[in-house]
């Protein structure tokens, strides 16, 4: 599993427990759908600090919560 499929497994999963769109996800954190979309999509491999913390902050949580799961957690990620 690379990082960014960790991300997008991660907000894919977090958005179905709160029964909200990715779309929904994006205007809740200020980030625009291409944004979202390129890091759902894989396009976007490593995204910014910033980018996390908004996304974060629109599922409520901090950016600790947000990659505090064992995907993230127990995996040795190689360079991309």
């Amino acid at each position: 599993m690379t990082y960014s499929d960790a991300i997008i497994k991660r907000l894919t999963e977090l958005c179905s427990e709160r029964e909200i769109t990715i779309n929904r996800l994006a205007t809740l954190s200020g980030i625009t759908q291409s944004t979202v979309d390129n890091l759902m999509k894989g396009k976007t491999k490593n995204p910014k600090l910033k980018t996390l913390h908004k996304l974060a902050v629109g599922l409520d949580m901090t950016v600790s919560e947000l990659l505090d799961f064992p995907e993230m957690n127990e995996t040795a990620f190689e360079d991309e």
